[in-house]
């Protein structure tokens, strides 16, 4: 699987996990150079408390675009640390 936004390969891996429909990407999968911690957090009634990166690519931001659970809850425990994308990151084979 590989993720791109704004022409850039931001991850690649064929080791992603499935959960709920997202492709979560190994942490050794990704390009940092393109990610910045972001202060935003959600919580999922059966993960856990997500944390968000800001993707820069190309001269552009694309806020909280890629999330992750560093300390999931058991029933998660096997994404604990992987990344996901949304926000017009493209998730292909």
């Amino acid at each position: 699987m590989k993720a791109t936004w704004n022409g850039q390969v931001l991850a690649h891996s064929n080791d992603t996990l499935v959960v709920e429909g997202n492709h979560y990407f190994p942490p050794s999968a990704l390009d940092m150079q393109f990610f910045k911690p972001s202060d935003k957090t959600t919580v999922c009634s059966w993960k856990g408390t997500a944390s968000y990166y800001d993707i820069e690519a190309g001269g552009k931001v694309n806020k909280d675009a890629a999330w992750f659970y560093p300390d999931p809850k058991s029933a998660a425990s096997n994404i604990a640390g992987y990344i996901a994308f949304w926000k017009g990151v493209e998730v292909t084979a």
